[in-house]
């Protein structure tokens, strides 16, 4: 499904009745990352997935592409479709998107799970490589996104789920460059989100990949240690939901119960 938004349409599917919950995706991602989720899902819940702007069937809106922009957009479809409130699960950028959202509309969370992602802003070192790698996708694009992939998977896991690491990596390669430039100047803009995830009056979750090349998930459960928020932690990195499909969905399905 699609809705007019902005003078470009965004790119949602909705799927069985019920609590809604969100699934957004992360960078180089689409709403294709949640297929093989929704069957069971969707028997108790209504699941909304949605391309943020410059993914997958979601044009882009300029050069860059905040996480509140992001935000905005995904609350124009939740609006749409008369949601007042959900569980939302965000994969890494999508995680971002997640805590933007939090900080305009609280009033919409019923939980919050922060999956392979951070309330953390970009370090200096982290907006320099982000700097770098938008010079080179202007040039070199293919091969921006195959070295980026490599860190993505624990070293194990690009040979025990190569075929889903190939099918991952060529939805990436099918991101537009003009997308990839702005989620990625979008994502150095952002701010620290820790009080907003910390005051957030619901359920609170963080799924950490303990291979995560991209995520110190140490640093991330010394921060919430004297907070409500929980935390579980995998066995693999970055791409739970490919590296750890089983105890995701029970995580997860655990997570939307009233």
């Amino acid at each position: 499904m699609t809705l007019d938004y902005k003078n470009s349409t965004i790119n949602y599917t909705t799927e069985g009745k019920g609590e809604a919950l969100v699934l957004l995706h992360g960078f180089l991602e689409t709403l294709e990352m949640w297929n093989d989720f929704i069957p069971e899902f969707s028997q108790t819940h209504q699941v909304i997935c949605i391309d943020l702007l410059g993914h997958g069937k979601t044009g882009c809106l300029g050069y860059v592409h905040t996480m509140e922009a992001m935000a905005e957009a995904v609350f124009a479809v939740l609006e749409h479709l008369n949601i007042e409130t959900a569980y939302f699960v965000g994969h890494s950028m999508g995680g971002y998107v997640t805590l933007a959202l939090a900080e305009k509309h609280p009033e919409l969370f019923k939980g919050l799970c922060l999956m392979n992602s951070t309330f953390e802003a970009d370090d200096d070192e982290k907006k320099q490589l982000r700097t770098r790698a938008n010079a080179m996708a202007k040039t070199n694009f293919q091969n921006l996104v195959r070295m980026s992939f490599v860190n993505l998977f624990a070293p194990e896991s690009k040979d025990t789920f190569k075929n889903d690491v190939i099918d991952a990596l060529q939805i990436a390669l099918q991101t537009p460059v003009q997308g990839y430039i702005a989620a990625s100047e979008g994502m150095k803009l952002r701010p620290n989100r820790f009080e907003i995830l910390k005051n957030l009056k619901t359920k609170r979750l963080i799924i950490i990949g303990s291979k995560d090349g991209l995520i110190d998930g140490n640093n991330l459960i010394n921060q919430i240690e004297h907070t409500a928020i929980e935390f579980v932690a995998f066995s693999e990195g970055h791409m739970s939901h490919i590296e750890n499909k089983s105890e995701l969905t029970y995580n997860l399905l655990h997570f939307i119960e009233n």
